[in-house]
């Protein structure tokens, strides 16, 4: 009987350990770039010195759009935002139109990357948004297959209150990466130099906190022609 308890125990302390070792391997994967991570706060972002991944975004018309680190023309910023829906993606690119044109002067071409479908790509932002932005040469593209988002590393599940929360309100998120894939992008800001090389990232999960304009033309300014 003793024997047998004893067996017992030690089966028990062997699945344990298993339980424990699956879990945590679970969740490095799910940090790792390529994977959807659980929450925005296990993202495993794309860091500073590693070199811009390759992927293909939706232009408004939804054409393809490649980015490809090998050939570019030049250094870049992107800028990552979940979609016409937050307030505060509004509210950051509405702050960043006092930059965007002085970073085109300098030869730095500005992307914003939403989780929207193509064709809501303006439609979906404020009314005051879009006026702030009209005719600074603002291009925004759709990765609402997540193939940047993954790509970046910032991919991560988005809560089902979030999904249902934009819906009761009567919100368009269909097409969206929220509504296809249940995922949401951290905001991110990256700026790549021609060469693919990423300078400098800003990836904050807490949305509501955003690179400030002033600070994004500091660091763009370093890759300037």
């Amino acid at each position: 009987m003793k024997n047998g308890l004893k067996l017992a125990y030690a089966v028990f302390v062997v699945l344990l350990i298993a339980s424990i070792t699956v879990s945590r391997t679970a969740r490095v994967a799910a940090a790792e770039p390529g994977t959807i991570a659980a929450s925005a706060n296990e993202v495993h972002p794309l860091q500073t010195g590693e070199t811009m991944p390759r992927f293909t975004v939706r232009t408004v018309s939804d054409e393809p759009f490649l980015f490809d680190p090998e050939n570019l023309d030049g250094p870049i910023v992107l800028v990552t935002f979940r979609g016409g829906w937050c307030p505060y993606c509004n509210m950051h690119l509405a702050e960043l139109r006092h930059v965007v044109p002085e970073l085109a002067s300098k030869g730095v071409n500005v992307y914003f990357l939403s989780g929207d479908r193509p064709e809501l790509l303006y439609k979906s932002l404020k009314q005051e948004t879009q006026e702030d932005i009209e005719g600074l040469g603002y291009t925004i593209l759709s990765d609402a297959n997540i193939e940047a988002a993954l790509a970046l590393g910032i991919a991560f599940k988005a809560a089902d209150s979030t999904i249902a929360g934009r819906e009761e309100r009567g919100q368009d998120i269909d097409g969206s990466s929220m509504k296809n894939f249940g995922v949401l992008p951290v905001p991110a800001v990256y700026v790549v130099d021609a060469s693919g090389r990423v300078t400098f990232s800003f990836v904050e999960p807490d949305y509501t906190v955003r690179l400030s304009a002033d600070d994004l033309l500091k660091a763009a300014s370093q890759v300037a022609d």
